[in-house]
Order: C-alpha cells, then sequence, then structure tokens
C-alpha cells in the first residue's frame, strides 16, 4: 500500500533521516520505533507532505499527491487542531476539506470515545486526553485506507486506548494498512506485524519480532530486542552500575 524509498529528510545542515526505506503491505500493522530524535516523526510528516524531503514516496502505486493523501487518516504526536472551535465545528471542518456528507460515521466515533459531553465546549478547554480523542476521531472519520499514528495513545484513558487498538486490529482486517509509532514496547510486540528500528536516522534493523530477535540474538522481549539494536543496552548497564557504586 505505502512505498518509502531511499527517503531524507534534513533540517538545514541537520540530516534527520537518512535515505531509508520501507513498505506497508495491505493488511498489516507497521511499526517505526527508535529512540527520542531518531527521525520517526520527520518520517511521518514527510508522507503527509509536512516537511520537505527527497526520495519517493507511493501510495497505492501512485506518486504521494493532495488526492492520495485524502485516503490517509493522521494522528501526529503534537495537535493540529485549531483551538478557537469546538469538537463539532472542528469536525464540520474537517468534513468539508474531506467532503464526508454523511454524519453517521462521525456520531459512531463520538460515541465510542465518550466525547458526547465535549463535543460543544472550546478545544483550548480540554484536556490533553479529550484533545486526543478530538485529533483521532478526526483521523478515522473518513473511513481511510492508510492509518498514520505517531503516538496516539498519548493521554488515553485505558478504555479508549483499548478501542483504538481494536479499531486498529479490525482496519487492517477489512484490508487497510496501519503505520504505527510508539514508545510503549509491550504494545508494539502485540500489535505489530512487522517493526522498522529507526536509530539517528537510519533503519538498524526491520522484519517480524522473531527475526529482529534473531538479528539483535536477544532472547527476551521486544524492549530487550529494541535496546540492544539501538545500543541503549550498554548505556543503562553503565548508568545503572554508576547508580549503584
Amino acid at each position: 500500500m505505502l512505498e518509502v524509498r531511499e527517503l531524507f529528510v534534513k533540517y538545514g545542515n541537520f540530516t534527520a533521516v537518512k535515505g531509508i526505506s520501507f513498505d506497508v503491505e495491505e493488511g498489516e500493522i507497521f511499526g517505526l520505533l527508535g529512540p527520542n530524535g531518531a527521525g520517526k516523526s520527520s518520517t511521518l510528516k514527510s508522507i503527509m507532505g509536512l516537511v520537505n524531503f527527497e526520495g519517493e514516496i507511493k501510495l497505492l502505486g501512485e506518486k504521494i499527491g493532495v488526492e492520495e493523501r485524502n485516503l490517509i487518516g493522521y494522528v501526529p504526536e503534537e495537535f493540529m487542531l485549531i483551538d478557537v472551535l469546538t469538537p463539532l465545528e472542528f469536525f464540520e471542518f474537517v468534513a468539508s476539506l474531506r467532503k464526508i456528507n454523511s454524519q453517521e460515521r462521525l456520531f459512531r466515533l463520538i460515541y465510542a470515545f465518550e466525547l458526547e459531553k465535549y463535543v460543544n465546549k472550546p478545544i483550548a478547554s480540554l484536556s490533553m486526553g479529550t484533545k486526543q480523542k478530538v485529533a483521532i476521531i478526526a483521523a478515522l472519520m473518513h473511513d481511510p485506507k492508510l492509518l498514520i499514528l505517531d503516538e496516539p495513545l498519548n493521554g488515553l484513558d485505558a478504555k479508549s486506548s483499548r478501542i483504538l487498538k481494536e479499531m486498529m486490529k479490525r482496519h487492517v482486517e477489512k484490508g487497510g494498512a496501519v503505520l504505527f509509532s510508539t514508545h510503549i514496547m509491550e504494545i508494539a510486540e502485540k500489535l505489530c506485524d512487522r517493526i522498522a528500528v529507526i536509530n539517528k536516522g537510519e533503519i538498524v534493523a526491520m522484519g517480524t519480532i522473531e527475526e529482529l530477535r534473531k538479528k539483535a540474538e536477544v532472547e527476551g522481549n521486544l524492549e530487550d530486542i529494541f535496546l540492544k539494536l539501538t545500543g541503549e543496552d550498554e548505556y543503562i548497564r553503565g548508568v545503572v552500575d554508576a547508580l549503584s557504586r
């Protein structure tokens, strides 16, 4: 569904993403994992056209542009909401951009995420978790082919987190795809079919959990594998040893 080839993202003299390539297939949840500053969000922003990039990005075989991005539902790490609007006004604005005529799916999402009592309050007055629900609903309301979710569980309560995770599973069962970035290793291990580990702008490993385990030569869980592949396991041991003296 999504093809990324030789992607570079630069901010002035700093290269945040260094020629990475990967595919996200129909019917899979693909995880993009990495330490802070590794280039995850820059990669996702480049797909959405929010930063300048070099390389090639295709969706459903077509070079990605405005029409192709209309097939994507995007939840950014940082809110992209209009604070002076209420959630309902914001959803109406998004619906007009997406040319959505029916409100049935929107109201089902509002009910699912228990947003009914907040829809007429200014977004600026909402808590972080409630704003996250607004961002998620706005991304899901047009039933996109591809979901790009950058730390989507931030601030969510346990019930809403479970609902979103179950919706991700149902989405790929119907032939959609999910590109998912998170720092929560336990969730990535349970949800993702394949994972790319990015560190300092480069993909250092990619594959299923078992394939990553073999590459890292680690028998533990995804957290152990991740720390080994990014070299952070040695840093942790050094810090803990120093603190234990």
